[in-house]
């Protein structure tokens, strides 16, 4: 019985060892991610608008649940700006997913990358509920491209959610409108070794950046280290 028993413990630990793992490599991933699609010299995201934003979302490889179905899921992460009114630092990252986004090109098993801003304090507190609908909960559009574009749009002003999306070298303002976002709250626990959810971690500040979030909050930090009021 024993024998069992330690079996059964050390099988535990491994599995626990390996989704604490797994979710550090998506830390990674979009930190990669957000560096690349920051670091493009012509068309990128607005740098005004990342100063505008209280939040970001990045999903890496969000890939189709299969072919002919234009639904999909996707797995990434959420920071937002901490203090009262969002002009704090930027806050530890928490486990975000989108589900329902359907773009066209994305074809076969082709991955896309997503990046989201949360551009009010409105947006925010809805992408903290429990589960948003972009369009519905939250008013969603794709955002401009390009260095020097325009920020001051009607549709820019108005939206609370600007979306961007990367596949096969291909970059552009995409809209998510119709999809799903919600705190990954089993992927928190695998980071955080607790029970916690987003708005625990990004809101109320609860814990401490992990050492696989660094670089991602870090590369926020210089791009953007106040917030445009």
């Amino acid at each position: 019985m024993r024998k069992y028993v330690l079996f059964a413990a050390s099988l535990l630990l491994a599995l626990s060892s390996f989704a604490q793992e797994k979710e550090n490599d998506r830390l990674k991933e979009s930190y990669n991610v957000l560096k690349e699609i920051l670091g493009a010299p012509d068309k990128g995201i607005p740098h005004d608008l990342i100063d505008k934003a209280e939040c970001v979302v990045v999903y890496p490889s969000v890939k189709k649940l299969a072919i002919g179905i234009g639904g999909s899921y996707g797995r990434g992460v959420i920071t937002c700006r901490t203090g009262e009114g969002f002009r704090g630092p930027w806050s530890a990252p928490a486990m975000f997913a989108l589900e329902g986004a359907s773009v066209g090109f994305q074809i076969g098993g082709e991955a896309t990358d997503f990046v989201l801003l949360v551009m009010n304090e409105k947006g925010a507190e809805s992408v903290m509920s429990s589960k948003v609908k972009l369009g519905a909960d939250a008013s969603a559009a794709a955002g401009p491209v390009g260095r020097t574009s325009s920020a001051e749009t009607d549709v820019v002003m108005k939206a609370e959610i600007l979306s961007w999306s990367r596949a096969r070298g291909v970059f552009g303002g995409v809209s998510l409108a119709g999809s799903t976002m919600r705190s990954d709250d089993d992927a928190n626990k695998h980071v955080y070794g607790k029970e916690l959810s987003a708005k625990e971690i990004v809101r109320e500040a609860k814990v401490k950046t992990p050492d696989a979030g660094k670089q991602l909050v870090d590369l926020l930090e210089k791009t953007s280290p106040k917030h445009a009021s």
